[in-house]
């Protein structure tokens, strides 16, 4: 029998890493994954071997990675916290991509954001187009994909979105509330990561679903699936990011930044291209409407604590 081919994911655990296991595992390949969690329990149980991130030890992370062909990484940072920091993640992923090249990893599927820019203003989409030059630059095989905002069962803006929509009988909205979002499904996210994954080019493909709202929009659309009765008042981005910090103490989080606010008011999170996944927003709010917005999920709780 031929050995089964092994793939590194980072953060299996997490999100769109999950997703990407799952799909990696349907098809026979042997994974491994690098955590900053890795005493946490392992949802894949003897199907994942699980490896530490040894940032600080090159040459135990090229020897988590020997023997790999794919290496998957889903690594960054939503926004800075403590010592996690946008560049030292971006020195971090650096470390990482140095690392599977000497381990002699064929290629790499890196999990960007759609306009990423090493120019631009805003430190997220700047350390993604960083990394990004980066990628292109090194000896490896590439695929980049370019997702906007991701939706799925353990979503945490968009579920947040709706956790205030539940909870609270007014919601704001930053600004005229007319800039676009284009919501794309995280298994197809993950499908579409696992399919360039099998090919040699060197590609960069926007991960974007078929519909495309204005925040309002979807902030109505979110509103209106459990049927709740939302007054939406506009506010200025100073106003709605205090309001934010005060609901973010109140729970023991980070809400938002301030410059996720301004990735969002700029139609950041909106391609320019045709759609790549198949899934509708509309159609899995419709299935889920019922359980999202339940419970507030927590980004500290959930990568920090």
């Amino acid at each position: 029998m031929e050995t089964p081919e092994v793939n590194v994911v980072t953060g299996a655990f997490g999100y769109t890493g999950k997703y990407i296991t799952r799909r990696l595992l349907a098809r026979g390949v042997q994974v491994r994954t690098l955590t900053g969690h890795p005493g946490r329990p392992n949802p894949f149980g003897p199907q994942v071997r699980v490896y530490p991130f040894h940032f600080d030890r090159p040459t135990e992370l090229v020897r988590s990675l020997e023997g790999a062909t794919t290496l998957y990484n889903t690594y960054w940072v939503r926004f800075n916290y403590g010592s996690v920091t946008f560049e030292r993640a971006v020195e971090h992923t650096r470390v990482l991509i140095r690392a599977a090249e000497e381990a002699g990893v064929r290629r790499i599927v890196h999990i960007s954001i759609t306009n990423a820019s090493p120019d631009s203003p805003l430190p997220y989409f700047r350390g993604k187009g960083l990394l990004e030059q980066t990628i292109m630059n090194s000896r490896l095989s590439h695929a980049i994909i370019r997702p906007t905002v991701i939706f799925g069962a353990e979503d945490i803006l968009i579920n947040n979105i709706a956790w205030l929509l539940r909870r609270y009988p007014v919601f704001a909205i930053f600004g005229r509330g007319d800039y676009r979002l284009q919501p794309v499904y995280v298994d197809d996210v993950a499908e579409l990561a696992v399919d360039v994954g099998r090919r040699e080019d060197n590609v960069t493909v926007e991960a974007v679903g078929p519909e495309v709202y204005t925040f309002e929009e979807l902030v109505r659309l979110i509103a209106e699936k459990p049927g709740r009765k939302i007054r939406l008042v506009h506010v200025g981005p100073g106003l709605g990011l205090a309001l934010g910090r005060l609901i973010g103490r109140a729970v023991g989080d980070v809400l938002i930044t301030e410059d996720e606010i301004k990735g969002l008011m700029a139609n950041l999170l909106v391609s320019s291209g045709p759609p790549t996944c198949p899934t509708r927003f509309s159609v899995w709010l419709e299935r889920n409407a019922t359980v999202l917005g339940t419970r507030y999920a927590s980004e500290l709780a959930r990568h920090y604590r």
